[in-house]
Order: C-alpha cells, then sequence, then structure tokens
C-alpha cells in the first residue's frame, strides 16, 4: 500500500503586488486600488513591452484619485536575463513602481 506524499500548506502573505501583462488597464487600476484598500503599499511590476502600460497604471491612480492621497513610492528598473525558445538568452527591463498611501 502506498501513502501519499503529505501535503504542504504555504502561508501566503498579503499579495501586495501587481504584475502587469496584456489585459486592459483599467483592470490593473482597479486591481491596484482594491489592494490598496487593504494594503498600505502596492507595487506595480512589469517587464519589457508592458513597462509603458505599468506606468501609466500608476499615473491613473496618482491623476485621477488626487483626493485619495496616493502617491508614487520607490521606482526600481532593472533587467532581466530571459532564455528564448531557440536557447539564446537575452536581457528584458524590468520597472517596479510603488504606490503608498499619503
Amino acid at each position: 500500500m502506498s501513502e501519499a506524499p503529505p501535503t504542504t500548506q504555504h502561508k501566503e502573505g498579503p499579495r501586495d503586488a501587481i504584475y502587469i501583462g496584456k489585459k486592459p488597464l483599467m483592470a490593473y487600476v482597479t486591481s491596484t486600488l482594491i489592494q490598496l484598500a487593504n494594503q498600505p503599499v502596492v507595487t506595480i511590476k512589469a517587464r519589457g513591452l508592458s513597462i509603458g502600460r505599468a506606468v501609466d497604471v500608476s499615473q491613473i491612480i496618482l491623476k485621477r484619485m488626487e483626493n485619495a492621497g496616493y502617491k508614487i513610492g520607490d521606482v526600481r528598473i532593472g533587467s532581466e536575463t530571459v532564455q528564448s525558445e531557440d536557447g539564446r538568452t537575452r536581457n528584458v527591463s524590468t520597472i517596479e513602481i510603488e504606490i503608498r498611501k499619503a
């Protein structure tokens, strides 16, 4: 009789990062605002061609929610090495934008 391996339960902490992809822009704005209702700091993360969209999300939150008192925290830029399907490695730019409750 074989026993099933024990299941490990990971305690997930609060999800304080929004990863920008190809969804409509306002979907990320809404997700970020929902997280900001529960967290003091939310980080918007993007890489490659999605970086412009991440900047747009942060600016929409700042400009349209002026009275809510959000502000930009740290902005980190960098690059990651990614291996493509044909086996070559390339660098992809990354950005992380913190939005804080003022």
